[in-house]
């Protein structure tokens, strides 16, 4: 019996060993899903605002010769044809991008949302062991 004690009491340390061993793996695990939603937020948020800055510009541009153009309208000749192109296009241009920067920001994918879906799993598989 005094044999069986300490075999007994070396299986349950090799057993609190592994249990922890696997919870590290799983904290590891769920720590890493973390930090690439983090990256992928991070790669999201700088694409909007380069679009939002561009759409900023193209706009400013569309205001700046449209400005140019009521100036000109008094002037004769192709040059209202060529300023009003011209602001067309920078005003088209900076619609376009402020339209889909808005789509973007209004289909953004929930945050952490393969880390919560992971935690998920581990709970229901530790609340319902098969």
């Amino acid at each position: 019996m005094s044999e069986a004690t300490p075999g007994g009491s070396k299986g349950l340390f090799d057993s609190l060993k592994g249990l922890a061993a696997s919870l590290i793996a799983i904290v590891h695990t769920r720590l890493e899903l973390l930090s690439v939603d983090l990256e992928e937020e991070r790669e999201r948020l700088l694409s909007v605002l380069a679009m939002l800055l561009v759409a900023l510009f193209c706009l400013g541009m569309g205001v700046l010769l449209l400005t140019i153009l009521v100036a000109a309208a008094f002037w004769d000749s192709h040059r209202l044809l060529a300023l009003g192109g011209l602001a067309g296009i920078f005003l088209a241009g900076g619609a376009a991008v402020l339209g889909v920067a808005r789509h973007k920001l209004k289909t953004k994918p929930k945050l952490f949302a393969a880390s919560l879906a992971e935690l998920s799993k581990d709970r229901q598989q530790l609340s319902h062991p098969s």
